[in-house]
């Protein structure tokens, strides 16, 4: 089946949080459940063929956009992030939208795989880099504040916090706040998140409280979001609010909007270029069995070494200006 690694998860709840609008399908039950998640290597790290799987505690493939539950914790609004990219790192992975069961995968732009470069003075990603499972930037809807589309992916979630994750990790996060970049003229939402078991966590409830527990934190946030293109001959990334960080009220508004536009993706019908593939939306016409699911993760390469990265990677970029 290929290198498996579990990474624990804190209590998973099914049921809606009270932000979230009503009509909102998310699972429910009347306890709380502890779920952990297995991370499934396959292909060879540093290559094109290198995915990473997913499976739930007794072993059945899932989708980490369709089936890990956005709620870890409904009563404490906690989410589940899926860590992408661990802090350092500078291989740029992404939950794959197109294939089935949207494993991780590195990006390839012109036939390239992609790794962010080292911004002077950051190193590769300065957080630990993921996303929040369903959710989803509809590119058909225009974000009133922003004038702009969404950007056709799960929200991005920068985690804060002091430890570093691996990738395919499920990290329970708090949520504190939320960037806006306009990227490529789209509406592409950041949230800030740190991980609930953070010894910071408890002093961390609002956007301020980053700057007051970790000065200069959300400025090279900024600074990495608005430079880390430069290198690649790009123009300065814009943002929407003059680059300032919304508070948690409007992060938390910001995920139930595209919560409930994961919803319509999920429960639609027809052709699309995204995997709506999953087995646990039951309400979903989307919705597989655990054979068919097994046979996707089977077809992909078995697990092989890591390719050699090139020394290049390391190269330092000197584009953000002097204060």
């Amino acid at each position: 089946m290929g290198t498996r690694l579990l990474f624990p998860c804190a209590r998973t709840c099914f049921i809606s949080f009270r932000r979230l609008s009503a009509t909102a399908r998310l699972f429910s039950a009347k306890k709380k459940l502890k779920m952990s998640y297995v991370a499934v290597e396959r292909g060879s790290p540093n290559t094109k063929n290198y995915r990473v799987f997913f499976q739930n505690e007794s072993g059945f493939p899932i989708s980490p956009f369709h089936d890990i539950p956005l709620l870890a914790d409904a009563e404490n609004q906690i989410f589940n992030m899926v860590v992408e990219i661990p802090r350092w790192s500078n291989a740029k992975m992404e939950i794959n939208k197109e294939e089935g069961l949207n494993p991780i995968k590195q990006d390839v732009k012109n036939d390239k795989l992609r790794y962010v470069k080292n911004i002077f003075p950051h190193h590769g990603y300065i957080w630990n880099y993921g996303a929040l499972p369903q959710t989803y930037e509809d590119p058909s809807h225009v974000t009133p504040d922003t004038g702009c589309k969404g950007d056709s992916d799960p929200l991005d979630v920068c985690e804060i916090g002091f430890k570093i994750h691996p990738r395919g990790s499920v990290v329970p996060v708090k949520v504190l706040g939320v960037m806006c970049l306009i990227d490529e003229g789209e509406t592409d939402w950041k949230i800030i998140a740190i991980d609930a078991s953070d010894p910071l966590a408890p002093l961390l409830n609002d956007v301020q409280d980053v700057e007051s527990q970790c000065p200069g934190l959300l400025r090279a946030t900024y600074e990495w979001f608005k430079y880390y293109k430069v290198p690649d001959g790009k123009p300065e990334n814009k943002f929407a609010f003059d680059g300032e960080a919304k508070n948690r009220d409007y992060a938390l508004k910001v995920i139930q909007e595209t919560n409930e536009q994961w919803q319509k993706l999920i429960n639609s019908t027809g052709d699309s270029a995204i995997s709506r593939l999953n087995t646990t939306v039951t309400n979903s016409p989307n919705n597989t069995d655990v054979g068919e699911a097994e046979a996707v993760l089977n077809k992909s390469p078995e697990p092989g070494p890591a390719e050699e990265i090139s020394q290049n990677e390391n190269k330092w970029y000197y584009v953000i200006p002097k204060l």
